[in-house]
């Protein structure tokens, strides 16, 4: 990627790029948090209201997909959310990198919901009854092979939840990058090449600036959205399993 794009503005020595705009990522969260909770009042204005309104809205969705039980994982859900945007839209202004267009950052996300969704059914359920219901409702002589399927299905889900959020980041700047890569290409041939390499740089400029651009911003958003809600999903899963056990064990009682 680097030989076709922007090289980051800024190194440190002996650490890798996504390592150091990762720290960037969360002094800039840091930072905002700092400012918009320094000074809290009854009627929120600047920082704090603006944090407010992005927290009712993680708020919001955790209620339509969660419930109200779900409202103690917003720190959780929330800090996901933000870091992840953050993150995409940093990799669209040049000189900066965007980490999740590297498959660690993208990964330790994933591992830390595949962890995060499980310890919470553990700890509703028990060890033994969370993982009994992985053999779901299914005749005893199936619930091997369910088991099993069960468990390469949710072995799945960090992998699918990496490589998606990677694909689709990665994939934008390939586009941007073999996009400025041409012009520049054109632009250094003979006079004539320049000429018609010229008009329709300025073609596609615009097309980048007025199209693709705001498409690369709408995927930004979007991959954060469908990385919380499949995030949410889970842990309503296992609350759910949670629930559904205890209204059998009440009703056996």
């Amino acid at each position: 990627m680097e030989a076709i794009e922007h090289p980051p503005i800024f190194r440190l020595p002996g650490i890798p790029d996504h390592v150091t705009y990762t720290w960037l990522v969360m002094i800039i969260l840091a930072g905002l948090a700092f400012v918009g909770s320094r000074h809290l009042q009854l009627v929120p204005r600047g920082v704090q209201n603006f944090l407010e309104v992005v927290l009712e809205q993680f708020q919001q969705m955790i209620d339509d997909v969660m419930g109200s039980e779900g409202r103690k994982y917003l720190p959780f859900i929330a800090t996901l959310g933000l870091f992840i945007l953050t993150s995409n839209l940093m990799g669209l202004v040049p000189g900066l990198v965007g980490v999740t267009g590297n498959l660690n950052t993208n990964a330790a996300c994933a591992i830390a919901v595949f962890v995060a969704y499980h310890w919470i059914g553990v700890r509703k359920q028990g060890l033994l009854p969370y993982l009994k219901h992985f053999a779901g409702p299914v005749p005893l002589p199936l619930k091997p092979l369910m088991f099993v399927i069960e468990i390469i299905s949710h072995l799945a889900r960090p992998l699918s939840l990496t490589l998606r959020l990677f694909g689709n980041i990665v994939g934008g700047h390939i586009l941007l990058a073999v996009i400025f890569l041409l012009i520049g290409w054109a632009l250094s041939g003979s006079v004539p090449g320049a000429i018609i390499g010229g008009l329709g740089g300025i073609v596609t400029i615009a097309f980048t600036v007025g199209f693709l651009y705001p498409l690369k911003i709408l995927v930004a958003f979007l991959q954060a959205f469908i990385f919380v809600m499949l995030t949410m999903l889970y842990i309503a899963g296992a609350i759910e399993e949670s629930e559904h056990h205890a209204e059998q064990h009440a009703g056996h009682h």
